[in-house]
């Protein structure tokens, strides 16, 4: 059931609605129903492996609650992670790793290996297993109590509006707004105003800013060996705005659903294209995840406490693994390893910048200093993005190679641009929504407040104006139809 479909158009007003109805004692259990209604909507099959999860990891963190000496608590956690990462392995990774052995094999003559399994990446594995993989661990670093009740551990695991693509909720957050809802009324008038004002901003930037782009993007590199440097220039930008706006739609809504029913979930983008370095990017980008490797990986390892060797490698090691979480293909990986030498290089690089601003009379306080901090950036992200976007690795190194050797800036004129898939009208309309979302992005980043308080926060006629206006523009402006593959959002497919 998408987001961005009439299934959930009906299915969210009355789980919504009866939610804010039942008694107290009753919502968490409608939740959770409605929780596992939700993802049995995509495959009711694999309802089956949330439910191990959830029951695996329950009885995890309640024997490593129990467990009065550390070595106990260290075997109970490894045999949760082992269960869970080894369920994650063989539906996400296990075709990835065959083909690698058959790669290898086929050097030494031998006959490759066959994957005897065919099935379906089950939406939202790596999500809902890295939030209960996150709740062991939390318990066995005794951040937190293990909780005892297992219905309202379930719904922690299974909240329909951040199941299957976050953001990737801690259990200190959660669960204890969960546990909450037994005791209080949660929902209020300007949270379910400021939820709304937040689920028809994602819808926005999905159905009319993300869908619209994809068609030129999907155009562009699907035709690698056509393209010019300006075609390819296009594309890459436009797949940076195109993710963006299609994982930020998607959390908007889930936040702004959740905010309806009163539950807050954490933030997960902050305006990472305003970010002053590919550090800052990581801060404001996907936050719920990169806080997860640095918390559940990246410290682990030693963090940058063991010198600065140690530090640059713990920085690699976790930029490539959050590389293959996000796909089982040497290009994620790549894509993940370019940003950890971003990373590497940038801290190696202070001492030149430094000198390089004092030689040159630079001042880090201007705006043109940091306009030019937010270009460079945003230029290094977009470069890494061609390998992300790229169905392969020598697709994406064919992509690069355009880029920088066929050179046609008369495309820019000749109207060449037009046969990728949007005409004038599209092309204006893109624009127009772009201009709205830059707009929105630079109040959010004055304000420090999200797009659906800042609107709860004005008055009531400016507040319903902006309401219509998007809901106006969503059905009329928005990407959908029988000729259009909406589809689903991008970070499904991780």
């Amino acid at each position: 059931m998408l987001f961005n479909s009439i299934p959930f158009l009906i299915f969210f007003p009355i789980v919504a609605g009866l939610y804010l109805l039942l008694p107290k004692k009753i919502k968490p259990v409608w939740l959770l129903v409605a929780s596992y209604y939700f993802y049995m909507s995509w495959n009711y099959k694999y309802v089956v492996l949330i439910l191990f999860t959830t029951v695996v990891t329950y009885i995890t963190a309640l024997l490593i609650g129990k467990s009065n000496t550390k070595s106990k608590k260290k075997l109970f956690l490894a045999f949760g992670l082992i269960l869970n990462f080894s369920l994650l392995f063989f539906f996400k990774y296990f075709d990835f790793f065959l083909a690698n052995v058959s790669r290898v094999l086929s050097v030494f003559k031998l006959q490759p290996i066959d994957n005897p399994f065919d099935f379906l990446l089950p939406v939202g594995i790596s999500f809902y297993t890295f939030q209960a993989v996150g709740y062991c661990i939390d318990v066995y670093r005794q951040d937190i109590a293990p909780e005892k009740s297992f219905l309202k551990y379930a719904l922690f695991v299974s909240f329909f509006p951040q199941l299957v693509a976050g953001p990737i909720e801690r259990s200190k957050n959660l669960l204890s707004q969960i546990e909450d809802i037994w005791k209080r009324n949660m929902a209020s008038y300007e949270k379910a105003v400021s939820g709304f004002g937040m689920m028809l901003w994602g819808l926005f930037l999905k159905m009319v800013v993300a869908d619209r782009v994809s068609i030129l993007v999907d155009g562009i590199f699907s035709s690698v060996y056509r393209i010019g440097t300006v075609e390819a220039m296009v594309g890459a930008v436009g797949f940076s705005l195109q993710i963006y706006a299609d994982f930020a739609g998607y959390s908007a809504i889930a936040i702004g659903a959740a905010r309806v029913m009163g539950i807050e979930l954490m933030e997960n983008f902050n305006t990472p294209y305003f970010a002053t370095s590919v550090g800052d990017f990581w801060h404001r980008w996907h936050i719920s995840l990169s806080t997860w490797f640095r918390d559940y990986v990246y410290i682990p390892l030693g963090g940058n406490r063991k010198g600065r060797i140690r530090k640059y490698i713990n920085v690699l090691l976790t930029f490539l693994v959050s590389g293959l979480w996000h796909g089982a293909s040497w290009n994620f990986v790549i894509w993940g390893g370019i940003h950890g030498l971003y990373q590497i290089l940038g801290d190696i690089l202070k001492p030149v910048r430094a000198s390089l601003c004092k030689a040159l009379g630079m001042k880090k306080e201007t705006v043109g200093y940091k306009i030019g901090q937010i270009v460079l950036t945003d230029i290094c992200v977009g470069f890494a993005w061609i390998f992300f976007r790229a169905p392969s690795t020598k697709m994406a190194l064919y992509y690069i190679y355009h880029l920088f050797t066929h050179f046609n800036p008369w495309a820019l004129f000749d109207e060449s641009l037009l046969n990728w898939g949007l005409d004038y009208r599209e092309i204006f309309i893109l624009l127009f929504s772009v201009l709205i979302l830059v707009i929105v992005s630079v109040i959010s980043y004055k304000k420090g407040i999200d797009i659906g308080c800042f609107l709860y926060k004005q008055d009531l006629l400016f507040r319903w104006v902006i309401f219509i206006i998007l809901i106006i523009a969503i059905i009329v402006f928005g990407e959908y139809g029988i000729n259009f593959d909406s589809g689903k959002f991008i970070y499904f497919d991780f």
